[in-house]
């Protein structure tokens, strides 16, 4: 498939702007619910759509956390915010950690995974091998006295496909696959933890994974919805009960118990032990190597 370059670098800016816009919004005892839909609220001001919902994990949850539709939580601990922007379904994928208890642990945890990402991003070219990211990033997070999270990892994007097949790992993995030119995200992952991440309780994201067709005709409803505003990329039960109401729940238990759309877990270290993450994408041409999220 042809690249859009127009458009990944038009969703990368975005993202960049978004990126600078939460930093200034993120503080102690803020709703998650208030900072995922104002996130999202500035994405689509800025001319794109999120490419999922945004991710605000604290502590031990790694990843897809998004803030239900009644959510009470408030931000607190090591939260990462991760959040991506989409443009015609080209995606601009992007995260990072902030300390919100001025804990100097939770400093030394995000510069880990900051620095490995840095390091990752200044070797990544055209036909380097994956391992080789995979062992700088593990090196870099190691040498802060921390684990890489090593059943995470970065992304090849392709349109409409957040995960497109290639993994980049956040260790030597030993799979000597060279890189070739597209787009991808880098995304370490520092724990003082066990260095893995298992599921935890359902996440309320959801991807459509195939289109037969329900039973009733609510859930018909709501596939049809769902096909013609998020593709094949990530959504989450908040953004179907703005249009349907408190009833779209019923539609999703439908979709999902007959297999046409998969939820996912959270992620949730092992140990219980924090997790910081620091994420980029980046557009790799012929002769350059562009990180669209900067």
């Amino acid at each position: 498939m042809k690249m859009d370059n127009e458009k990944i670098l038009k969703a990368g800016k975005i993202a960049s702007q978004v990126k600078t816009y939460v930093r200034s919004i993120v503080k102690k005892n803020i709703p998650l619910l208030e900072i995922a839909e104002k996130i999202e609220s500035k994405i689509a001001e800025l001319g794109g759509k999120p490419a999922f919902p945004v991710n605000l994990s604290i502590n031990e949850i790694a990843a897809h956390y998004t803030p239900n539709h009644d959510d009470k939580t408030l931000a607190s601990g090591l939260l990462k915010v991760d959040f991506g922007v989409q443009v015609d379904g080209w995606t601009a994928d992007n995260a990072f950690s902030v300390d919100l208890e001025n804990s100097e642990e939770n400093k030394i945890l995000i510069k880990a995974s900051e620095q490995a990402l840095k390091k990752a991003l200044d070797i990544t070219k055209l036909s380097i091998s994956t391992d080789k990211i995979g062992s700088v990033i593990s090196k870099t997070i190691e040498s802060h006295g921390f684990s890489p999270i090593i059943n995470l990892s970065g992304h090849s994007m392709e349109q409409y496909d957040l995960h497109a097949g290639i993994t980049i790992p956040n260790i030597d993995d030993g799979r000597d696959i060279k890189l070739k030119e597209g787009l991808y995200a880098i995304e370490p992952f520092a724990t003082p933890g066990s260095g893995k991440v298992r599921d935890g309780r359902p996440s309320g994201i959801y991807e459509l994974k195939n289109e037969k067709s329900p039973r009733s005709s609510l859930a018909r409803e709501v596939l049809q919805f769902i096909k013609k505003e998020y593709d094949t990329l990530p959504f989450c039960s908040r953004w179907i009960i703005k249009s349907f109401g408190s009833k779209a729940l019923f539609g999703l238990r439908e979709l999902e118990a007959a297999g046409i759309l998969h939820q996912f877990a959270q992620l949730i270290e092992v140990s219980g032990s924090k997790v910081s993450q620091a994420e980029e994408t980046i557009l790799i041409e012929k002769d350059n190597v562009i990180v669209t999220t900067l």
